[in-house]
C-alpha cells in the first residue's frame, strides 16, 4: 500500500484534487482517514495549530484506557492517514474562492479542489494574566467534561463572570469541596437565578483584579490578587470564551449561528454547495471524539456526493488492470 509523507506546500500545490481538508486536528485527520480509503484524490492541509496539542493527558478518547497526550494522538492520526495514501502538506490557507467548477485555495501555494472540508477549529481564550500561558493544558483548563475528573478533590477556581462561569462553578462541586469564582476586577453579569444558586451552595466570588497565577512549572499553586491577597487553588477552569476560525467560510458567504459557528446539516454540509465543515468550528460540543466522528460523517457525505456527481456524468470510478483509476475526477 502506498504511503505518503508530509510534503512542502510547493511540491503538491500544482494540480488539482477531488477533496481538500483544511485543518489537521481530530476532525480533519478522521476525515482524511476515510477519504484515504476511498477512490478520491485527497489532500490534507495542516497548519499544525490543533488545540489538542496542548492536552498533556487525554483520558476520554475511546480505545486508549491508559490515556495519552493530545500531541501523541495527533501523531498517531497522521501516521494512520499517511498509511492510506493521503497527501499531507504543512501550509496555512488564507483565502478560498470558488469558480463554476472548483474551489481555489490560497496559502504558501495554491490548490484547486472539487470539494473542501473546513476543520479549522477554534481557539480557547486564555485569561490575560501572567502565568496563564505556562499553565495552559496543565492546570489552566477549558473543559469540565475533559478535565474535571483529573482534578477531583483539589481546590478549584473558575474564571469568568457570565452565566457559564456560575454554571461551571456549581457543576464543579461534584468534583471538589473547594470552588471559587474569580471575576478579575469585573462585575458579574450572570442572571439573578445563578447568583442565588451560588449563594445557596456557599460558592465564594472573588472580585479583586488578578495580578498573577502562582505556579511551579505549570502546576498551579494559587492566584495572587493585586491587593496582595491569595487564593490557594490547584486548578482553574476559564470561561472567557472562544474564537471560531471561520474566516475562510465567511469569505464564501457561509451562514453562521449567533455564536459565530458554521451552520451545517446532518451531513456536515454548509450553506455553500460543495463546502463542508466539521469539528469545533461547528455547533458541536467541542470534544475530540465528537470532532473525529464529525470528520468521518463529512468524509462519507463527500464520498457519496462525488460518487453521485460521477454517476450523473457517466464517469464512475473504476479500477484498471494496473491499479486504481478514477474516470472523470479532477487531476
Amino acid at each position: 500500500m502506498k504511503r505518503q509523507s508530509e510534503q512542502g506546500a510547493g511540491s503538491v500545490g500544482r494540480g488539482s484534487w477531488d477533496v481538500v481538508v483544511v485543518g489537521g486536528g481530530l476532525a480533519g485527520l478522521s476525515a482524511a482517514l476515510y477519504l484515504g480509503r476511498s477512490p478520491w484524490r485527497a489532500l490534507l492541509i495542516d497548519a499544525g495549530e490543533s488545540m489538542a496539542r496542548w492536552e498533556p493527558i487525554v483520558e476520554n478518547y475511546l480505545g486508549f484506557p491508559e490515556g495519552l497526550s493530545g500531541q501523541k494522538l495527533l501523531e498517531l492520526g497522521r501516521l494512520q492517514v499517511r498509511k492510506f495514501g493521503v497527501h499531507t502538506v504543512h501550509d496555512r490557507i488564507t483565502r478560498v474562492r470558488k469558480d463554476d467548477e472548483a474551489f481555489l485555495l490560497e496559502g504558501a501555494a495554491s490548490y484547486r479542489s472539487r470539494r473542501v472540508l473546513l476543520a479549522t477549529g477554534l481557539t480557547h481564550l486564555l485569561p490575560d494574566i501572567p502565568g496563564a500561558e505556562v499553565c495552559q493544558g496543565r492546570s489552566v483548563l477549558f473543559c469540565k467534561d475533559c478535565d474535571a475528573l483529573r482534578v477531583r478533590g483539589k481546590p478549584i477556581a473558575v474564571y469568568g463572570r457570565r452565566n457559564e462561569a456560575a454554571r461551571y462553578a456549581l457543576a464543579m462541586l461534584a468534583f471538589s469541596p473547594s470552588v471559587t469564582v474569580v471575576t478579575d476586577g469585573k462585575a458579574p453579569v450572570w442572571d439573578d437565578t445563578w447568583q442565588q444558586a451560588l449563594e445557596e451552595h456557599g460558592v465564594p466570588v472573588r472580585g479583586e483584579p488578578v495580578n498573577a497565577l502562582l505556579h511551579r512549572d505549570g502546576s498551579l499553586e494559587g492566584i495572587l490578587f493585586q491587593d496582595g491577597t491569595r487564593c490557594e487553588v490547584e486548578a482553574m477552569f476559564t470561561t472567557r470564551g472562544d474564537v471560531y476560525h471561520t474566516a475562510l467560510a465567511e469569505g464564501l458567504g457561509a451562514e453562521e449561528d449567533e455564536e459565530g459557528q458554521l451552520i451545517v446539516d446532518g451531513d456536515m454540509r454548509t450553506s455553500v454547495p460543495g463546502l463542508y465543515a466539521a469539528g469545533c468550528v461547528t455547533p458541536a460540543n467541542c470534544q475530540m471524539i465528537i470532532a473525529a466522528g464529525q470528520g468521518a460523517t463529512a468524509a462519507q457525505a463527500i464520498d457519496h456526493d462525488l460518487f453521485n456527481e460521477c454517476w450523473r456524468s457517466r464517469a464512475l470510478p473504476r479500477i484498471g488492470r494496473t491499479g486504481p483509476e478514477i474516470q472523470g475526477a479532477v487531476h
